[in-house]
């Protein structure tokens, strides 16, 4: 019984390597930004992971570009979320703070 991965062969060497993820990657990274933070967070951590091992010739350099994106992608959603998580906590403390200056 032939495993997927065995039958999958584009080092120039000739060994075999994984097959890239780029558009799941990607795919997590727009999702980030429209409906959780949680995909961009994926996306970031996968996108690193499948860089790494592109680089390092074990996974399809095909995908590259791809994942590239995702990972930037995954990296702008989670940064934009924190920033507006800090934002919101800010806004609320200040609105507290003056609405218990304006009680006394």
């Amino acid at each position: 019984m032939s495993n997927q991965m065995d039958d999958y062969d584009d080092a120039p060497s000739g060994r075999r390597v994984e097959p890239h993820r780029g558009v799941m990657i990607l795919v997590f990274g727009i999702l980030g930004f429209v409906v959780c933070v949680i995909f961009g967070i994926v996306a970031w951590v996968m996108g690193k992971s499948d860089l790494d091992k592109m680089k390092r010739g074990v996974m399809d350099r095909e995908g590259e570009t791809l994942t590239k994106v995702g990972y930037i992608l995954g990296m702008v959603a989670t940064i934009l979320a924190v920033v507006g998580i800090i934002f919101y906590v800010v806004v609320i403390v200040l609105i507290l703070g003056w609405g218990a200056a304006a009680n006394k």
